[in-house]
């Protein structure tokens, strides 16, 4: 595929992307109008939260599909693309594994009583965004960040140092693991409710992100075999660490709101577990950031 339809595709797939955050957006705003007349000043601040977060994603759609998107800063643009693949498109494959097994599992408690055009519209938003950064956010980091995306494995390896970081991801790999295989250690037995099919594909997504990351480390770091394309782990590195951090980091907000939240684990398991994937996730991505460093520096490339 020439460049001038590479151009065309991540275009396309960025103004889907946008338009699929409109809709999140849409629901939003009605339900804060809702809230600010019979909900909590809590739910408030988290669905304005949510907005704020659903304006980025459609500026971050529009980045996608301008070219000045290709032209802003480094600092502005890295981190939205950062957060958005590791909130979105690291569901994909739970999105399919729940289709396939558990396609009619009971909605939450608190989401019994939303209208069907509400949970229309933020399925479709979700899913639609998600596909879309598939597909426009690794031509617009390859254009903007060639050297993360080309060539191969080699000089370019992380130092060793990082090996540190193998250590908490192998732990929640297998944390997330056990918990999808059935384990209950470290369970809250009053939640044994919210222990669904779909709770279990949630945490086996998060391992699977976890191994995900692991991997990237170990191929990219000096004990790996430094054979391949370097734009594998880069990327799975990129949508591991962001998985990590954006998802640890919601999950850990909604726990420091009392009574906002029931975790299926105990809540001191929670806020450990949660803490680690944030610390974890941004060490990725400062390991993923060094290699490319010296990638854009080396000559050789």
């Amino acid at each position: 595929m020439n460049m001038h339809r590479l151009v065309l595709l991540r275009r396309a797939a960025g103004f889907t992307a946008a338009g699929a955050m409109s809709l999140y957006l849409l629901v939003k705003l009605v339900w804060i109008a809702l809230e600010l007349f019979h909900g909590t000043s809590d739910w408030v601040l988290l669905n304005a939260v949510t907005v704020v977060m659903a304006l980025v994603g459609g500026a971050l759609g529009l980045a996608l599909a301008q070219s000045w998107g290709t032209r802003s800063p480094t600092w502005l643009v890295l981190p939205a693309c950062w957060i958005a693949g590791g909130f979105l498109v690291s569901m994909l494959p739970f999105m399919v594994a729940s289709g396939v097994l558990a396609p009619s599992a009971p909605e939450p408690a608190d989401d019994a009583s939303m209208p069907a055009w509400e949970t229309v519209l933020i399925g479709v938003g979700f899913a639609a965004m998600a596909v879309a950064l598939v597909v426009g956010l690794p031509l617009f980091l390859r254009e903007r960040w060639p050297h993360a995306f080309t060539g191969r494995v080699g000089r370019d390896r992380a130092d060793a140092r990082t090996a540190w970081i193998l250590l908490p991801l192998t732990a929640l790999g297998a944390l997330w693991v056990y918990w999808a295989a059935g384990g209950t250690a470290g369970l809250d037995p009053a939640a044994e409710a919210l222990w669904d099919v779909n709770a279990r594909l949630l945490v086996a997504n998060s391992a699977l992100w976890a191994v995900a990351g692991a991997w990237s480390m170990w191929t990219l770091g000096r004990w790996g075999s430094g054979r391949g394309r370097v734009w594998l782990p880069m990327a799975l590195g990129f949508v591991a660490s962001g998985s990590l951090f954006s998802w640890g980091g919601w999950k850990l907000l909604w726990l420091l709101l009392p009574g906002m939240y029931q975790p299926v684990e105990h809540r001191w398991v929670a806020v450990t577990e949660h803490g680690v994937a944030i610390v974890t996730g941004a060490a990725v991505l400062l390991v993923l950031t060094r290699v490319y460093r010296r990638r854009a520096c080396d000559p050789i490339y």
